[in-house]
């Protein structure tokens, strides 16, 4: 029963954003038309890359939409291909709008998510919004944000779920991702000659996207990326996949450091709340190449915590995923706009965790047949994934996974 109403409160829930968002379109557009008829005589509504409603040099609003839906299934063991578990759902749901108001300076994003897997009920409620973002660009090279978006970690977390050549990111980037949260953020790009240095850092909460006012603790993140190449077309550096087909070759090297003090969840800024706050340092270092339709993906983490186990008056277990993580993936994308793509994932805990998490291991083989760049494409994968370092397909926990998607947007 309890079940039955909380699917409820979230279709409710979204409901009453979606009535929102439109009676807001449909209060703006009216106001919008009427001051261009004045103005001038230039094109208010644009539907070429989405819907661009814009008026003179004093507004831009960019509305997209996207959906992925997903069907497939994992076995019941290695030698065992009979269904353990179905996946048949709507994995992603989104509206986002983004653009400026009174100059280009003063930017805005925002992202609202719908379904169910999709709305971090981790956290003890429904969190719809993912991104509420105000930004001030003060130059050409520099500007500050403030408000809820990703924090300066991992590539593979920070390339959005609608750029990625596989339906899911991978079992390391699960563990060990920095993922959203709210605070102060601030981007700097410093251009050398053909090269050029990223700099990024955010100050923020450290409990997540969506929580109550916690505890006296914050996170601290910062993110520095080589470009010794050269710049990647259309910001290829984060998207996955060389669909841009490289005509030189391009190499991004990134790192990036957190320091979350007292945090309460078993994840830094995701999962379960910790039965007592603990420190957590999280180390990622990555790299993008591509060349003539080559692209290879490359992520290493490190996540420490002194005394990552906590426990309540009944004895119950939670802890700090601390341990490293490896993630590569390789692909090639063939001018007929099919792609075929691999990846390798392994996950170890360290020891004082090791008998709560064991070693996993993941070896995937994808493809994608793209229709429209990212925003409509179908993907497809078949996975094994295994433990303890024991690839048999006899032994416990070892199981196949098989997958099919549709992306969907504009």
């Amino acid at each position: 029963m309890c079940h039955r109403h909380s699917l409820n409160f979230v279709h409710l829930l979204a409901m009453y954003h979606l009535k929102l968002l439109w009676l807001a379109a449909l209060l703006l557009l009216p106001a919008a038309l009427s001051a261009q008829t004045e103005r001038d005589e230039r094109a208010l509504i644009d539907v070429r890359n989405g819907i661009r409603i814009s008026q003179d040099s004093l507004f831009l609003l960019n509305l997209r939409f996207r959906m992925q839906s997903r069907l497939g299934y994992t076995s019941v063991d290695g030698d065992d291909l009979s269904v353990e578990t179905v996946d048949g759902r709507i994995r992603r749901l989104r509206l986002r709008f983004d653009g400026f108001v009174l100059n280009d300076r003063f930017r805005y994003y925002l992202q609202l998510s719908f379904a169910r897997s999709d709305i971090d009920l981790e956290s003890g409620a429904p969190q719809t919004v993912r991104d509420a973002m105000v930004y001030y660009h003060p130059s050409k090279f520099f500007y500050l944000g403030f408000g809820q978006s990703k924090l300066p970690g991992n590539r593979e977390r920070v390339i959005s779920s609608g750029n990625l050549q596989f339906p899911d990111r991978s079992i390391a980037n699960g563990l060990y991702t920095l993922d959203r949260d709210f605070g102060l953020f601030a981007y700097w790009t410093v251009p050398m000659g053909t090269q050029e240095l990223q700099v990024k850092g955010a100050f923020t909460t450290g409990d997540g996207r969506g929580t109550a006012p916690g505890d006296a603790g914050m996170a601290y993140t910062g993110r520095v990326e080589w470009l010794p190449l050269g710049r990647f077309t259309n910001n290829g550096d984060y998207s996955e996949g060389d669909l841009e087909r490289e005509q030189k070759p391009r190499l991004s090297i990134g790192a990036s450091y957190s320091a979350n003090d007292r945090a309460y969840r078993t994840g830094g800024q995701l999962g379960s709340d910790l039965f007592a706050p603990r420190d957590i340092n999280t180390f990622i270092a990555d790299l993008m190449f591509k060349y003539r339709g080559w692209a290879a993906l490359g992520e290493f983490f490190d996540r420490r915590s002194t005394d990552p186990i906590t426990r309540n008056d009944a004895g119950d277990v939670r802890f700090v995923t601390t341990g490293t993580g490896i993630n590569g993936q390789l692909s090639h994308y063939f001018p007929s706009h099919f792609e075929v793509a691999g990846r390798y994932t392994r996950t170890a805990p360290y020891a004082e965790v090791a008998a709560l998490r064991p070693l996993t291991e993941e070896a995937q083989i994808g493809c994608t047949r793209y229709l429209n760049g990212h925003r409509i494409k179908l993907q497809g994968y078949a996975g094994y994934r295994w433990i303890e370092a024991t690839p048999a397909l006899d032994h416990p926990g070892n199981a196949w996974t098989f997958l099919f998607q549709v992306e969907f947007g504009i």
